[in-house]
């Protein structure tokens, strides 16, 4: 479990949410990509973000990790206004997030990969490479399923390899809140059941996740709520069951299946 909350997980789930979105938009010129989105997160929980394509999706994401300022609005993490931080600190104070496109440093080892994650400042060196932080990088490629490709790069893992050296990269990063965007593409069922006993893993040791994903069926069958966004704007926000019978998640995906 991270070391990064000065709180005991009862008192925090008591007294605060993990993540909370008052207000927030992000423009691009004349482009509104998120419009005035207000949401929480709340501690210990796996919350699916969901909507069609070009919802403003991965750009939440972008503003919450420090990508990019929102255009106005407020972030808050545990309590602190965190708007406009840059993304290393937001690291540093436990948000972690893994991307679509996974950019792994080919000509390193997966365990190097995930060691340097661990390594602030120090992404290209491997002058910190300490004892320590090569066995943290073991624990994490056991905790990941990773631990029989470590000496191998990440251009010789399959598919779902990447995904989980995504998923371990960030954990060396020791996050309390871990967004994950689009895990599921590309896997097979077997492959999404795997990822989903890690992640459910993951919030057993005490840390929370935001899921992003267009696999309904697996992401439904992973959260326990959903926030449901459409043109940047938020129309749902409830359990699975309520989101597949939700009218206006219906239309939103023009009969999609749900």
């Amino acid at each position: 479990m991270s070391t990064h909350s000065t709180h005991s997980a009862d008192e925090t789930a008591q007294t605060e949410d993990v993540l909370r979105l008052e207000n927030v938009t992000k423009q691009f010129g004349s482009v509104t990509a998120v419009d005035d989105l207000s949401f929480t997160v709340h501690e210990g929980e796996i919350l699916g973000f969901i909507g069609p394509n070009g919802a403003g999706k991965s750009t939440t994401f972008d503003c919450v990790s420090g990508t990019f300022p929102p255009t106005s609005g407020t972030i808050t993490y545990r309590g602190e206004d965190v708007t406009g931080r840059p993304q290393h600190a937001l690291v540093q104070k436990g948000i972690a997030r893994t991307y679509q496109t996974f950019r792994p440093l080919n000509d390193r080892t997966v365990l190097e990969n995930i060691a340097l994650s661990q390594v602030p400042d120090s992404l290209f060196s491997l002058s910190d490479f300490r004892a320590d932080t090569e066995e943290r990088a073991r624990e994490i490629c056991e905790r990941v399923g990773l631990e029989q490709y470590a000496s191998q790069r990440p251009d010789e893992l399959p598919h779902a390899g990447l995904l989980r050296l995504e998923v371990g990269r960030a954990l060396g990063t020791d996050p309390d809140l871990l967004l994950v965007d689009e895990p599921f593409a590309g896997l097979t069922s077997d492959e999404v059941d795997r990822t989903t006993e890690l992640f459910r893993s993951l919030r057993e040791d005490g840390m929370t996740l935001v899921v992003i994903d267009h696999n309904m069926h697996g992401l439904l069958d992973l959260v326990d709520r959903v926030i449901v966004i459409s043109f940047g704007e938020k129309i749902a926000d409830g359990t699975p069951a309520e989101i597949r019978n939700d009218p206006a998640v219906q239309e939103a995906y023009l009969g999609g299946e749900l």
